[in-house]
C-alpha cells in the first residue's frame, strides 16, 4: 500500500500533533520535510494510506505517540557550525575558563555536548582544545559527555568516520592535525576521540552526572520545544551547570522569557554566564 501525503496535509498534521509531544511547529517549519518523510515511511510500515488514518490511529495508540517523538528529531549536523561561536569560545570563553579553573587548582573542565548527533559538535570542541588551548594550559584537561536520545546518531558519532563534505567548514590545519584519511572518508585521530564520551540520552530524561563548566544545547531545545518544556529543560541544565559556568545555545536561539539565572556574555551570540547564587 503505498502512502502519500500532501504538503499542507502534512502542516496541518504536525501543527495537531506537536502539541501533544510538547514541541512548537514554528521550529519545525523548515526542517518539516524530512520529518514528513519519515512519517510517510511509518505510515507504509503500517499499511495506512492517508494522514488521517494515522492520526486516528494515534488516537488509539499510546505507544505510538513514543514513535512519532522519535521522526521528530532533526540531525542536521557539520563540524565547526557557526564558526563565529567557535572562535569566540577559542578567544574568549574557553581562555577565562581556563584560567579561572587553573587559578582554583582545578585539573579538569568538564564539558556537556547535548543533542550531540553524529558527534560533530564534541569532536570540534576536542580539536579545539588540543590544538589551540590545551598548549596555552598544559595542566589542564578537557572532558566531554556528549549526549544524544538517537541510538543510530551516537553509534557514528562513535564510529568518527566523516565524509568530506562535513568538513567543509573546519580550519584546513584542523582537519589535517585531527584526522586520518582511509577509504575516501576522514576518521578521527585517537587523541581527539580520548576526550569524548558518548551516551544515549535524552534531555527531557534524568541524567546522573558531575556538574559542568560549560553546556552546549543549540538548535535543541529552544528551537523545537514548547515554552513551558524550555524552561524546564533549562531549569535542569542551570542545575548541572558550576557558578560561572557557560551556557551555549544556537545562534538564532533566545532563553525563553523570564529566564533565571543566566547573563549574555558581554558581546557574544548565544553564550550565556550562569550567575552565582541564583
Amino acid at each position: 500500500m503505498e502512502s502519500i501525503v500532501k504538503d499542507d496535509d502534512c502542516i496541518q498534521f504536525l501543527r495537531w500533533s506537536l502539541v501533544r509531544l510538547r514541541m512548537r511547529w514554528d521550529g519545525f517549519r523548515k526542517v518539516r520535510g524530512q520529518v514528513c518523510k519519515r512519517i510517510v515511511r511509518r505510515m507504509h510500515d503500517l499499511g495506512i494510506a492517508d494522514i488521517g488514518t494515522y492520526r486516528s490511529f494515534l488516537e488509539k495508540n499510546d505507544v505510538e505517540w513514543t514513535v512519532l517523538d522519535s521522526l521528530c528529531r532533526i540531525t542536521i549536523s557539520r563540524f565547526y557550525r557557526d564558526r563565529e561561536v567557535f572562535r569566540f569560545l577559542e578567544e574568549d570563553v574557553f581562555v577565562k575558563l581556563s584560567q579561572n579553573a587553573v587559578e582554583r587548582g582545578d585539573s579538569v573542565l568538564r564539558c556537556w555536548s547535548i543533542g550531540c548527533a553524529s558527534g560533530e559538535e564534541p569532536y570540534t570542541l576536542a580539536i579545539l582544545w588540543n590544538l589551540v588551548i590545551a598548549p596555552r594550559f598544559p595542566c589542564l584537561e578537557l572532558r566531554i559527555l556528549a549526549t544524544d536520545a538517537d541510538i543510530r546518531m551516537v553509534g557514528r558519532a562513535v564510529e568518527g568516520r566523516y565524509a568530506a563534505g562535513s568538513l567543509a567548514h573546519l580550519p584546513a590545519e584542523w582537519t589535517r592535525r585531527a584526522f586520518i584519511r582511509k577509504d575516501g572518508r576522514y576518521c578521527i585521530k585517537d587523541e581527539v576521540r580520548e576526550k569524548i564520551c558518548f551516551v544515549v540520552h535524552d534531555i527531557r530524561g534524568v541524567i546522573h552526572q558531575d556538574k559542568f563548566h560549560i553546556i552546549f544545547c543549540r538548535n535543541l531545545v529552544f528551537t523545537y520545544f514548547d515554552a513551558s518544556l524550555q524552561q524546564q529543560m533549562l531549569s535542569r541544565m542551570r542545575d548541572r551547570l558550576l557558578p560561572g559556568g557557560v551556557l551555549v545555545i544556537g545562534v538564532h536561539e533566545a532563553l525563553p522569557a523570564g529566564s533565571r539565572g543566566f547573563v549574555r556574555w558581554p558581546g557574544s551570540r548565544g553564550v550565556y554566564l550562569r550567575v552565582r547564587n541564583q
